[in-house]
């Protein structure tokens, strides 16, 4: 059994919301091209670092996507776009705090993390929880999951990590940790299972 078990947040215990007004906006209708387009934007990128201004990120996305909207009406509709945890997501963690450690690492930026997520029940599970922009560092650079293995103090071989998006468990693998890729509460107490952490 891993020492540790590190959830992403979005689309593994959460709804962050984002695929369907950036569906809508952008014309792209496929979302691993969505993701990938969003988890390599500089703009994206530099915000979820901590780095610039709400209205710099803003500018910087509606130019890259060639958004039909303003910087002011991006920033006005973006705290809408979170959900919130799914149903089964706080049962699930405690399971597994019973048995072992348990963190979360979410790329965030500071509107979505103080919009919400930081004030749900769930992130209270956590022993830590990683937000991008606090640690100043993304997934899927690898330095970020090295970032999050230093900080636990464990191996990474030791850590199981759980995400929804491929490019971000082949990084986790990249620095050693044990990752998979799961979808939803379901997708991620299968893993948790396949893993030996529960029963």
């Amino acid at each position: 059994m891993p020492d540790v078990v590190v959830f992403d947040l979005g689309g593994v215990l959460a709804d962050f919301g984002g695929l369907g007004p950036l569906r809508e906006m952008s014309g792209i209708a496929s979302d691993e091209e969505l993701w990938r387009r969003w988890l390599t934007s500089e703009p994206v990128r530099r915000f979820e670092r901590g780095a610039g201004t709400d209205e710099e990120f803003a500018v910087a996305l509606v130019a890259e996507w060639a958004l039909p909207l303003t910087a002011a009406e991006l920033l006005a509709a973006f705290p809408g776009w979170l959900v919130g945890p799914y149903d089964g997501a706080v049962e699930l963690v405690r399971e597994v705090a019973a048995v072992t450690r348990v963190a979360c690492f979410s790329n965030t930026n500071r509107i979505h993390w103080e919009a919400g997520v930081s004030q749900w029940p769930l992130i209270e599970e956590f022993e830590r929880a990683f937000v991008s922009f606090e640690i100043g560092a993304v997934k899927p650079d690898p330095e970020a999951f090295e970032v999050v293995v230093q900080e636990l103090g464990v191996a990474a071989s030791r850590t199981l990590f759980l995400d929804d998006n491929q490019m971000n468990v082949d990084a986790a693998r990249s620095v050693g940790m044990q990752a998979r890729r799961t979808l939803g509460v379901d997708g991620a107490r299968a893993a948790l299972v396949d893993a030996g952490v529960l029963d």
